[in-house]
């Protein structure tokens, strides 16, 4: 930078300018032809990445011979003339105005269609700065016949003008919803398409950025899906360049916004892949979470009908695909509808389960995982409409005698034997809790008829809080003694202390104990326990799978899901 302002300061410019316009002379030498391009080469790096030096070229009346030269009869001089052009429109509005003033539209749309790649690439470099930012320039453009020369450089062998051609669509189609069709409908998106195959990062960045500005049009969702466009843009999501990434979740943001794209979607496993991609910078996270709800959005009607056809018809990886992002993205109003019952018909909602159940037993880690998170999800979804995030109240309202009669001799009529130590009981208020006590006092049981009752194998503490509950339907259960409570509750059939001790066992499930809590839930009847050991596991499968040993219980069946 500081050579260039020093030979700006010089005075080097109007010689430079000078040295262009010597084109006119009648007869001109091949040095004299060197020189010209040469001129025009310093003026390209005098200019370069330096906006006062452009705008002084433009003062010192450089911009016209510049112009002038674009029709010159050696190519090396147009290319040069071209490239100065080029780098003076940069984010720059006067000069832009003047080149278009000069009326170098129509000689560089010709230079677009030349067999030279040279030639042709720095024509749309010059017309790609005109447009930047410039909405009228790009219209003027446009006007001038400049749109399928620029298609046409798609196909070019010269990768960097496809480049700058790709690039320059994505600006045109910023334009208007019409130019977005008319791009499409002159033959933009195949070859669009197949640049996202190729090695070249910039060739298939520009791609993406076209490809994401055209489908902002419904009917060129449709058609970039149609064409191919959907499993590249997906792969995409995977580049560790973060522009290319970016635009790409662009594009397919796009594609979600229309319905006949969405079981293609899903079919090709893009739900997965939105979710388990690793993006790079914050925009695309958001983009991707917007792409996610799109989705969701349209899960119902005709696009739900042909989910549902594909799970019954499709091969099982696409059956499974489906499962998956319906567990993610289906209402939990349809939920039911889906994987539950539908009009009393279980057998194809059964199999849609069991198509996740299955992912579990799979010996693919990944499907495993994703079984799990997808079986969260649902029942997630499933307490939404029915949840159980407090302690539950007793099943069967029912009047207590109140906590001045536990372990009370008054009126007693019978007497448990607890441990050697003697509690008062009221056999009215035992018949009423129960049927344990019921059978107990009214069956054929030796206790019936018997004053003292021997109550084996559980502690006083115990059953003193067992009789508590049983006289006033509420206790507080401590962590300690909630599985020896749970026991008692489980054996004298006591469904709402059974409830109140596996609220408090619920919350200390860890990562450590989660086997052995399945395990009692699974002793004891405890429902409730069960399905949040079931939950716990899917929640943290992830982690549980990694140690050492760790089997998924076979016993976390259907109907425990259920």
């Amino acid at each position: 930078p500081e050579h260039q302002q020093l030979i700006v300061d010089s005075g080097a410019l109007s010689h430079l300018v000078n040295l262009l316009r010597r084109h006119k002379d009648s007869s001109i030498s091949r040095a004299v032809i060197s020189v010209i391009r040469r001129a025009a080469d310093a003026l390209t790096n005098l200019a370069h990445e330096n906006s006062s030096i452009k705008t002084r070229v433009r003062m010192e009346g450089g911009i016209p011979p510049l112009v002038e030269l674009l029709e010159f009869t050696d190519t090396k001089v147009q290319r040069a003339a071209a490239g100065a052009l080029r780098t003076l429109a940069f984010k720059n509005d006067e000069n832009k105005n003047q080149i278009v003033e000069c009326n170098a539209l129509p000689t560089l749309i010709l230079m677009l269609r030349s067999e030279d790649a040279a030639i042709h690439y720095e024509a749309v470099g010059v017309i790609g700065n005109l447009v930047h930012s410039s909405p009228n320039i790009k219209k003027e453009v446009l006007a001038a016949g400049a749109l399928q020369p620029v298609i046409g450089l798609l196909n070019s062998c010269c990768s960097e003008s496809q480049r700058e051609a790709a690039l320059l669509l994505g600006q045109f189609a910023a334009t208007d919803s019409d130019c977005k069709v008319h791009i499409v409908q002159r033959g933009a998106v195949r070859p669009l398409i197949e640049m996202l195959h190729s090695p070249d990062v910039q060739l298939k960045e520009m791609s993406t950025f076209a490809l994401g500005r055209l489908a902002q049009d419904t009917h060129n969702q449709a058609g970039i899906a149609h064409s191919g466009g959907l499993v590249p843009l997906l792969k995409l999501l995977d580049s560790k360049n973060g522009s290319l990434q970016h635009n790409a979740a662009f594009a397919l943001y796009g594609l979600a916004d229309n319905e006949d794209n969405v079981s293609d979607f899903i079919r090709v496993g893009g739900v997965q892949r939105l979710q388990d991609g690793e993006f790079i910078v914050q925009a695309t996270k958001d983009c991707v979470a917007k792409t996610l709800k799109r989705l969701e959005e349209k899960i119902h009607g005709r696009v739900l009908n042909h989910l549902l056809y594909l799970m019954r018809v499709a091969e099982k990886p696409v059956q499974r695909r489906v499962a998956l992002a319906l567990a993610y993205l289906c209402s939990p109003d349809d939920q039911r509808t889906i994987f539950i019952d539908n009009n009393g018909h279980i057998l194809f909602p059964f199999l849609r389960l069991e198509l996740l159940l299955g992912l579990l037993g799979s010996t693919s880690t990944k499907q495993q995982l994703d079984g799990a998170v997808a079986l969260y999800k649902l029942s997630n979804k499933a307490m939404t409409l029915s949840p159980m995030d407090a302690a539950p109240p007793s099943p069967t309202p029912q009047v207590y005698l109140g906590e001045q009669y536990v372990n009370n001799a008054t009126l007693s009529d019978v007497t448990f034997l607890v441990e050697g130590r003697r509690f008062y009981a009221h056999r009215i208020c035992l018949l009423a809790s129960s049927d344990a006590f019921r059978a107990m006092f009214d069956g054929g049981y030796r206790e019936k008829d018997a004053r003292d009752i021997e109550i084996p194998n559980i502690k006083w503490e115990v059953f003193e809080l067992m009789m508590r509950f049983i006289y006033t339907g509420s206790v507080d259960v401590t962590l300690d003694i909630a599985q020896d409570l749970l026991r008692a509750a489980d054996q004298y059939l006591l469904e709402g202390l059974k409830r109140l001790c596996e609220y408090t066992i619920a919350q200390d499930i860890s990562l450590e104990n989660v086997s052995s809590m399945y395990e009692l839930s699974e002793a004891f009847h405890a429902i409730s326990l069960r399905h949040t050991c079931i939950l716990f596991i899917l929640e943290h499968f992830d982690k549980l799978s990694a140690r050492p040993g760790y089997v998924l219980k076979s016993t976390c069946h259907v109907p425990a899901l259920h």
